[in-house]
């Protein structure tokens, strides 16, 4: 189904979302307490009982939201990271955004700043990520190579990592390790309206940023020298996409806690039904990331032993084989 036209893409683009909206509508259903369809309905519209009201609108919308607009963002940064960077291995990971908000985090749980006031591990989280983010702004600002990009998220993340290792081997106690380790697995149990209203605003002047660079991006895939000719402001197309990227990841990263691999595993599977331009990749994977995040989220539900299933894992256990075989076919591509 490549190369779509137009009009298809449209199609399939309703199709996704409406694919999408009906998953987070099934996960309305999940949880300890059974409702019916009515109840559900009557909930969202605030006309019914108290009780129902409060499940769906505090405890159940928040989650089922999250989840959409979590894995809608990780595709969207994947898309045009990978467009970007012109490498099908990146992701938001790439730029060190994911693991520098991880940082933010665990402090937070480290000097228990979390157990008196729980907003400060997003607030935390998301300090990490502007920090990567104004490293990252300070290279691309000046005429930084794709390459120097890379390498700088490389680093970062890595020296992001190395901290937190830091702080999870002097943690105080083992219960505050298992919290950091819990947290950095990432979940969106027990998230409320209040954590949506941090995030949203970051998410959505992220996605407005990485979401108008879809003629620029299919240019430079000509590259760099193509584009430049074709009139692409190619410095201020790096600062959209890098800025857009961390707003948006660092919010979700903040709220989430580190979920991996949808950024890199979506906009593969979309190439299938859209092709290989760019700009064609961006909408198709937010939409094909809001619905793998969803399911992965139904997953965590399932009854599996005593434990609770992880979003990271889920993710982790679909994304890593892919990843494995991107490499192998990248591998045979340049034999």
């Amino acid at each position: 189904m490549n190369e779509q036209h137009p009009l298809h893409q449209h199609l399939f683009h309703i199709f996704l979302l409406a694919l999408a909206l009906l998953i987070g509508f099934f996960n309305l259903f999940i949880g300890e307490v059974p409702l019916s369809a009515g109840d559900i309905l009557a909930g969202l519209a605030g006309t019914g009982d108290e009780t129902t009201t409060i499940i769906i609108q505090e405890l159940r919308l928040p989650r089922v939201a999250l989840g959409l607009l979590a894995g809608a963002t990780l595709g969207l940064s994947g898309a045009a990271l990978q467009g970007l960077l012109r490498n099908p291995l990146a992701d938001p990971g790439v730029i060190g955004v994911s693991s520098s908000a991880g940082l933010g985090a665990v402090i937070a749980i480290y000097f228990g700043l979390s157990a008196s006031l729980p907003l400060t591990v997003p607030l935390l989280a998301m300090t990490g990520a502007l920090l990567a983010t104004l490293v990252l702004l300070f290279l691309a600002a000046r005429d930084a190579s794709i390459l120097t990009l890379i390498l700088a998220g490389i680093g970062i993340s890595s020296l992001a990592t190395a901290l937190m290792s830091l702080v999870l081997n002097f943690a105080p106690t083992a219960m505050s390790v298992q919290d950091m380790i819990m947290w950095l697995l990432g979940s969106l149990e027990n998230r409320t309206i209040q954590d949506l209203g941090l995030a949203l605003p970051f998410i959505l002047l992220g996605w407005g940023l990485m979401l108008g660079v879809g003629q620029g991006l299919d240019a430079t895939s000509l590259g760099e020298e193509t584009a430049h000719t074709l009139g692409i402001n190619l410095k201020r197309l790096r600062l959209q996409v890098v800025l857009g990227s961390a707003l948006s990841v660092g919010a979700v990263v903040s709220i989430c806690g580190a979920v991996g691999f949808v950024g890199l595993v979506v906009p593969h599977i979309m190439r299938h039904f859209v092709g290989h331009a760019p700009g064609r990749l961006l909408l198709s994977s937010a939409l094909g990331g809001a619905i793998l995040l969803s399911l992965a989220d139904l997953a965590t539900r399932l009854p599996i032993g005593q434990g609770q299933l992880r979003l990271g894992v889920v993710t982790a256990f679909v994304g890593a084989p892919l990843f494995l075989y991107i490499i192998y076919k990248t591998r045979e591509m340049m034999r």
